[in-house]
């Protein structure tokens, strides 16, 4: 479908947005269009579709068109491209001198020319506020007088904008893994960094009690701090691709990416290989030349980072690091923030708090206890800006998006979506150990 690249140009150029749908497998009994978003930013909603029967329960498949939109700038949909040299060519986001500070304003300025050369257009109209606008020009081509809306992770965020711009377009609306776009930057970077240590100490935690984690018995804090120390001294490798350095950036992600499933019994191989007792060679594979790339064009459009110069950051990541001294900063936090210094493009859809409009149905909010990349704190911080419209359904678990890994919370979900029924006031589901390798 075509649609303006800057909607408040709508005669000026247009680009291709591509959608998938999934047609409801009982059209006798079909609520509706369900339209999805599974998060990123720069996931793919038409995947998300393709992939449906493997996350969303059979009868919500039977009585729902599943749709799914890849956002503007994103996958099929007018992607952002970027050379992939450059993108590799990324520095460190744990800025540590005022040269690497001028350095990452100097990459982030070149980074912007290039994608904004290779893009076209769309490039400075990513925003989540103009992605809304192109679900509601969905909505109207699909002749739906009202849609439901399942939002995972930063797919939270185009569900909220859409129930604030369009509330009486709004059947049912499902946020798992909620964001909170009023935190300013020292609470967006203070909340993530905690919830990204408090996975890291809850992986301790697990190491300790379950017989099958490979470093049970260990000094895991001793061997992350071993880790760090070779990280920052430039000699620790990439266990799985020993042509790869990891430096302290490098490290904390490999850390972070594990909380998100999570994949605790890998993580803890993956690090007793990183101390030196296995290598496993990895063939490389040969790279492309343009990459899709939307997340610093999304994240700057969408939020106010300010950071000062070299003093500011320092001091930030000083709090940062003494707050969560395993993890230093949350991975996805600081990336975000550091990917905006020196942005040359203002952001075009700042943070603000949400004002519940008239005619807003009521919102189920899913939230995971110990989520390391959409912290607990801002479903409750949501829930609280929703009022009554909001029901919070708490995971006591782990991990990020749990809709497809608790049969509590898909239950839940699904009833609400089908029969509009919400769960009572401080609903919880009981979290389900991890399983090997991330199974289960």
């Amino acid at each position: 479908m075509r649609v303006p690249a800057d909607w408040a140009d709508p005669a000026g150029p247009g680009i291709l947005l591509t959608i998938a749908r999934r047609p409801a497998l009982d059209p006798a009994h079909r609520l509706g269009a369900l339209l999805v978003n599974p998060g990123g930013p720069g996931g793919s909603a038409v995947d998300f579709t393709f992939d449906a029967p493997t996350f969303f329960g059979e009868q919500v498949r039977k009585q729902f068109d599943i749709v799914g939109m890849d956002p503007r700038g994103v996958g099929r949909s007018s992607p952002v491209l970027c050379s992939q040299d450059l993108i590799d060519a990324k520095p460190s986001p744990l800025v540590e001198t005022a040269a690497q500070y001028t350095a990452v304003v100097d990459y982030n300025r070149k980074l912007a020319a290039d994608c904004a050369a290779r893009t076209g257009p769309v490039f400075p109209h990513v925003d989540t506020a103009s992605v809304v606008r192109d679900v509601e020009a969905v909505r109207l081509a699909l002749g739906e007088p009202q849609i439901n809306f399942y939002g995972a992770s930063y797919g939270s965020l185009i569900g909220e904008m859409y129930a604030e711009r369009y509330p009486t377009r709004l059947r049912a609306l499902v946020l798992d893994g909620v964001m909170d776009h009023s935190a300013n930057v020292g609470t967006f970077l203070v909340q993530e960094t905690d919830a990204a240590q408090d996975s890291f100490r809850e992986f301790v935690a697990w190491c300790a009690r379950d017989a099958k984690c490979v470093l049970r018995g260990q000094d895991i804090d001793r061997i992350w701090a071993d880790l760090m120390v070779r990280a920052r001294a430039g000699t620790l490798r990439n266990p799985y691709d020993k042509l790869a350095a990891l430096d302290p950036a490098g490290l904390a992600q490999a850390a972070f990416s594990a909380f998100y499933e999570p994949q605790w019994y890998s993580f803890a191989y993956y690090l007793r290989d990183a101390a030196g007792l296995k290598i496993r060679p990895k063939i490389a594979t040969p790279a492309v030349d343009i990459a899709d790339h939307s997340f610093p064009a999304v994240i700057c459009a969408d939020w106010y980072l300010p950071i000062t110069g070299f003093p500011d950051l320092h001091r930030r990541l000083s709090i940062l690091a003494a707050r969560a001294p395993q993890m230093l900063a949350s991975p996805l936090a600081i990336q975000a923030t550091v990917d905006c210094i020196g942005w040359p493009n203002p952001p075009t859809n700042p943070q603000h708090r949400f004002v519940p409009p008239a005619g807003m149905p009521a919102v189920l909010l899913i939230g995971t206890r110990h989520d390391p990349a959409t912290t607990y704190v801002w479903a409750q911080r949501m829930a609280q800006q929703l009022g009554p419209k909001a029901s919070l359904l708490t995971y006591e678990g782990w991990g990020h998006v749990n809709y497809n890994r608790s049969p509590c919370v898909a239950a839940a979900a699904d009833k609400y979506l089908i029969s509009l029924l919400r769960p009572a006031p401080g609903a919880s589901c009981p979290p389900i150990e991890p399983q090997p390798f991330g199974v289960g």
